[in-house]
């Protein structure tokens, strides 16, 4: 009579969980359509802001028949505006992919790209081209920097990841070979600064302000491109990375190979990366906030983290992009400026908030 009991009330219970779950997984690819749509709206609405503003619906109208716009308004959207807003959507989305396997991996909420040096190495790589001038063969003095940038920073990454093969790939040990590489980085670009000229200087101060200015179409589709390799790579690895979640010794019996998928994602965080700020500079503060942001809205599941962390380190840069443009009327202000402004409160809340949890 108990046993038939239980197993009846097992039977009920099944069906229930099942609904429960299909639940939770609507709510969760709910928020995650939400998140596009408000990223669509920001996206036009960057669009539209600037000296010469113009409606959403009219930039949503001329996007689509661009053939119907006027010679003035077509530069200004097409030239001018549609560059910058789709390259602060393809740095965040690359930042805050980052940043969610960056946190997981190092089990570090506080854990951000530039934990590793990444960004330090390539303002390095950038300062360097800025001052001795550099112009390699075959490419010009237009590249060159943004070339150094990157090579700088995945430099740093190759060494960051032979230094953790070597000495093991343990937690504290890559986040102290980043924390070395950041000081020894930062030493190199004020020195470069200290003998620089007047011009290289104010180069230098204005690349590692970060912004999106300089962007062009061809530059947009490098990062996009980077991007969408390394997506699926990210997706194929979420299981791994939510079971990374429950703690190492859990995935170690689960057979995940901890130290190889750790060393695998801080080269996918390098290159998404270096690649990001190789063409606009330092953007801080996105690749830490954007994961959380997504986690308080749809949990540890890496399935809907990943693909939330990036929309919403894309809506980020994007609304940045618009409070750029809008916070000093006829001055466009650096978007690294405004995302330090906006992520130095919530980076000291997350702080208070991780010492009250411990």
């Amino acid at each position: 009579m108990t046993d038939t009991a239980l197993e009846s009330g097992a039977q009920a219970t099944r069906p229930g969980l099942a609904d429960s779950y299909r639940r939770f997984i609507w709510r969760r690819l709910t928020l995650l359509l939400l998140l596009t749509v408000a990223l669509a709206i920001s996206f036009l609405w960057d669009i539209a802001t600037g000296p010469a503003p113009l409606g959403p619906l009219a930039v949503l109208d001329g996007l689509l028949h661009p053939q119907g716009l006027d010679a003035g308004t077509r530069v200004i959207i097409h030239e001018v505006r549609l560059p910058y807003a789709l390259m602060a959507l393809v740095v965040g989305a690359s930042l805050g992919l980052a940043g969610a396997e960056m946190q997981t991996v190092l089990n570090n909420p506080l854990a951000s790209p530039y934990t590793l040096g990444v960004g330090a190495a390539a303002t390095l790589g950038a300062s360097a081209a800025i001052v001795f001038r550099l112009s390699l063969p075959g490419i010009g003095a237009a590249l060159t920097l943004p070339l150094m940038a990157f090579l700088f920073a995945a430099g740093a990454a190759l060494l960051i990841l032979l230094l953790s093969r070597r000495f093991g790939a343990g937690v504290h040990t890559v986040v102290l070979f980043g924390i070395a590489l950041l000081f020894g980085f930062n030493a190199l670009v004020g020195l470069l600064q200290f003998v620089a000229d007047f011009d290289s200087l104010q180069q230098i101060v204005f690349w590692t302000m970060g912004s999106l200015a300089r962007a062009n179409l061809e530059q947009v589709g490098i990062v996009a491109l980077v991007f969408l390799l390394c997506l699926p790579f990210s997706l194929s690895q979420a299981w791994a990375l939510t079971t990374l979640r429950s703690g190492e010794e859990q995935a170690r019996s689960l057979g995940i190979r901890v130290e190889r998928l750790r060393l695998l994602v801080l080269l996918r965080v390098s290159l998404l990366t270096a690649t990001a700020m190789a063409f606009v500079g330092e953007i801080g503060f996105i690749g830490l906030v954007g994961p959380h942001i997504a986690r308080l809205l749809l949990g540890e599941d890496h399935r809907l983290l990943l693909p939330g962390s990036a929309l919403a380190g894309a809506l980020l840069l994007s609304l940045a992009s618009i409070v750029s443009k809008t916070l000093v009327p006829g001055i466009l202000l650096p978007v690294g400026m405004v995302t330090a402004l906006v992520g130095i409160p919530l980076f000291i809340a997350l702080i208070i908030g991780r010492g009250r949890e411990q």
